[in-house]
């Protein structure tokens, strides 16, 4: 029996009553709802785990209603469906905890007039099992029309897709597949809607990391963390590690985490962390022995869990968060993890997220599938690969990014139009011909491929990549456009054709020094950096005020899960300082958190912000009128070009607004300070908001990020340092360009030193002589 029959109910039934039936089910016969990791070859397979003593038993569960909109599933654009084919996919997935009773799609559509209506529809299927067929009355076309289709739940599985076909004809004659008329437009408007009843999982870690985070929600993730009074740094690095770990797993989606002292969410998932002598008032937390894992059942919600992180010091603590964030293998309720083995260090930007630069990457290595390097059809979709490149790549005088691209196609018959288009995200890089033979760009290329066959599968091409397109989060995107043949009298059918990028394709940064102009907040909010320089930000700390409330923990916990999803890699060596001991720790990028009230370091450090207090307004310090408007060379701070300077700026900012502030550490020069300044910390989730909104993060620029309400406002000071490291023939090739005066003043001062040292020898050699002649 399939665990789709058992969600379903044994005899058949209905999806509600099989799902009340399980819900009324004893406590160990709770399904275990997710398919579970295979243990290692020789160990034996993990029993499903019986729910504590005394645990209650779930009540039938109330429905439950959720709506995700197309633009919410991925497709944020008006789909268009060309041809008497046309056909778009979209996918939705549903919980691991969740049966779904009932589900139905509201579409949002036009069709053209010149469709026929007893030869045409639209055509809707979900699992490709057909849910409707609508009609395209001649009435209705050209209009925009809203129906909604119920969907049989018993078709939802985990991972689903609906498809939406045009099934299309303008004429009952000889007709042009592709002809202009041909055309259905589905709004990203369109929603669907699932009513749902949860499940009981068992209390098993193998399970991990559901029901706390679910690969199939593309929800942002919202988990509470909860500890017992006052936390230790130690229990502050153990949530860290574990929030940027859920923050990993998150990736795209966001996360965001609240921390709550001694108190439990009334329903919901929650992780715990406590050392022993630590109580919470309405769970009794085990003894334990050493490091400790468990998952238990929500006292108050029979359909949430807990995830225990427990030790008996902060040291434990750490080391069984470190033990969750690295994988070690778990099962059962609990576990005691006996032996830990740390993990080797890290190097300066090895994340896993990122392009390495130290040797060639391979396309293989960067898609989750090899297969979505393949297509098919005369309208193929876009091949995309995600590109997360470092933030500080130095390009200055780098031609492109070398590309050794190898891709296959069917290939066309006769001369054609057809091409493979190359972007980096919308902007073109360039078109390569699909007639059989590599694109020469030269002479001697072009009689060598004269003398080549035509045809020989793979193309291999090399193509220089520009920089300039690239941002922290890029992705390449292939299109291979295939030209449809002339068809003859009355002919409809084309041969198939199909395309594919080889995973031995690779991209290649070495050769791409590390070097960038600082503070950079663009490179903060993209990609973290520069604290995740370093994957595990081993270089790093957060400096909370020192009278830190709940929400200036969870604010950091957010801002470590935003860095956990851009390495990949959990935040294993980062750790919590007090203002009190930033100064013993100068060799580190500090996260500062707080208001000029709570955080003395912004009065210690008042002279070093790029930021002025006044008595009734802020004054931001940017560069001044010279640096504006005079040339380049007369400029010593020109090399900032990523944003407008100007003389000087007023705020008089309302007590809600918060402000993100870069400039370099006080401390050591090269090491950089990050902070959020808000006189409320609560509002602070407004600039999370902003931050997980990539129309908003592109705002985030400069120096100093001042949100106001819902507006993002950016600007550049007039404090520049740069972090990374050049070969000194480089660093004074890359100086000497930016400030020609100099080199105009360097030249002549060696000018002068040759011609005094050729001075001192002619008149030396002079007095040689003479002393000669007078022997």
């Amino acid at each position: 029996m399939t665990r789709r029959d058992f969600r379903l109910g044994r005899l058949g039934l209905c999806p509600r009553v099989a799902a009340l039936a399980f819900a009324l089910t004893l406590p160990w016969a709770a399904v275990q709802a997710q398919d579970v990791t295979v243990p290692p070859a020789g160990s034996a397979a993990v029993p499903a785990a019986p729910l504590p003593a005394g645990a209650p038993v779930a009540a039938p569960a109330s429905m439950q209603h959720s709506r995700s909109t197309l633009k919410q599933l991925g497709i944020d654009y008006e789909i268009t469906l060309r041809g008497i084919q046309g056909t778009a996919g979209v996918p939705f997935s549903v919980r691991s905890d969740q049966v779904v009773d009932r589900a139905s799609l509201h579409l949002k559509y036009s069709y053209s007039p010149a469709l026929l209506p007893d030869l045409s529809h639209l055509k809707v299927t979900v699992n490709d099992v057909t849910v409707a067929t609508l009609p395209v009355s001649t009435d209705q076309a050209g209009k925009v029309i809203e129906r909604d289709i119920d969907v049989d739940p018993r078709l939802i599985i985990d991972y689903n897709r609906i498809n939406l076909q045009l099934i299309g004809h303008y004429t009952r004659e000889c007709e042009d597949p592709d002809h202009t008329s041909l055309w259905a437009n589905i709004d990203s408007a369109s929603f669907l809607e699932l009513g749902w009843l949860p499940l009981q999982l068992n209390n098993d870690l193998s399970l991990l990391p559901v029901p706390f985070f679910d690969a199939r929600d593309t929800r942002r993730l919202d988990l509470p963390f909860v500890y017992a009074g006052q936390p230790s740094a130690g229990t502050l690095q153990a949530a860290g590690i574990v929030s940027s770990w859920f923050g990993s797993l998150a990736g795209y989606r966001g996360a965001r985490f609240t921390a709550s002292p001694d108190a439990l969410p009334l329903q919901g998932n929650a992780v715990v962390l406590a050392t022993t002598g630590k109580t919470l008032p309405g769970l009794e937390l085990p003894q334990v022995a050493g490091p400790t894992l468990a998952m238990v059942t929500h006292p108050t919600d029979p359909n949430s869990k807990l995830l225990l992180v427990l030790g008996r010091d902060d040291a434990e603590l750490r080391t069984a968060a470190s033990a969750l964030a690295l994988g070690a293998p778990l099962s059962g309720p609990s576990a005691t993890v006996d032996s830990f083995k740390q993990a080797t260090a890290r190097k300066p930007y090895d994340a896993p997220n990122w392009i390495p630069s130290d040797r060639p990457v391979r396309f293989d290595e960067l898609v989750s599938r090899t297969s979505e390097l393949n297509v098919v059809g005369y309208h193929p979709d876009l091949i995309r690969i995600g590109l997360q490149l470092p933030p500080d790549l130095f390009v200055w005088r780098k031609q492109g990014i070398p590309l050794d691209l190898r891709y296959r196609y069917t290939l066309p018959e006769g001369a054609d139009k057809s091409a493979l288009n190359i972007n980096i995200n919308d902007a073109f890089v360039t078109t390569l011909p699909l007639d059989g033979l590599p694109r020469a760009q030269n002479m001697p290329e072009k009689l060598w491929n004269k003398l080549k066959v035509r045809g020989q599968m793979p193309i291999a091409q090399k193509v220089l990549l520009p920089t300039g397109p690239f941002s922290s989060n890029s992705q390449l995107r292939f299109h291979f456009f295939f030209d449809r043949p002339q068809a003859g009298e009355c002919k409809n059918t084309f041969p198939d054709v199909s395309a594919a990028i080889d995973g031995d394709s690779s991209i290649d940064l070495r050769g791409f020094h590390h070097y960038m102009a600082m503070p950079n907040l663009a490179a903060f909010g993209n990609a973290g950096f520069p604290f995740t320089r370093m994957a595990d930000l081993s270089e790093s700390a957060v400096v909370l005020p020192d009278g830190f409330t709940a929400e200036d923990v969870g604010n950091a916990l957010t801002v470590l899960g935003r860095m956990g999803a851009a390495t990949g890699y959990p935040a294993l060596g980062n750790r919590f300082l007090r203002a009190s001991e930033v100064a013993a720790n100068p060799d580190l990028d500090l996260l500062v958190l707080g208001s000029r009230r709570t955080q003395p370091l912004f009065t210690q450090w008042a002279d070093r912000l790029p930021i002025g207090e006044g008595a009734q307004q802020r004054s931001f310090a940017l560069s001044d009128w010279l640096t504006a408007h005079l040339p380049g060379f007369l400029s010593p701070d020109a090399r900032r070009t990523d944003l407008p300077s100007v003389a000087e700026v007023g705020l008089r900012p309302d007590p809600d607004d918060v402000i993100l502030l870069g400039f370099e550490s006080p401390l050591k020069a090269g090491r950089s300070v990050v902070a959020i300044l808000a006189d409320n910390p609560g509002q602070v989730g407004r600039l999370f908001d902003a931050w997980f909104e990539p129309d908003q993060l592109r705002d985030f620029q400069g120096s100093v990020v001042l949100l106001h309400k819902n507006t993002v406002r950016s600007m550049a000071g007039n404090q520049t340092y740069y972090v990374g490291h050049l070969p000194w023939l480089t660093w004074a090739q890359w100086y000497f360009s930016h400030n020609p005066l100099w080199l105009g003043l360097l030249v002549g001062l060696a000018c002068v030193l040759l011609a005094l040292l050729a001075r001192w020898l002619l008149r030396r050699q002079a007095r040689r002589r003479l002393a000669q002649g007078g022997s």
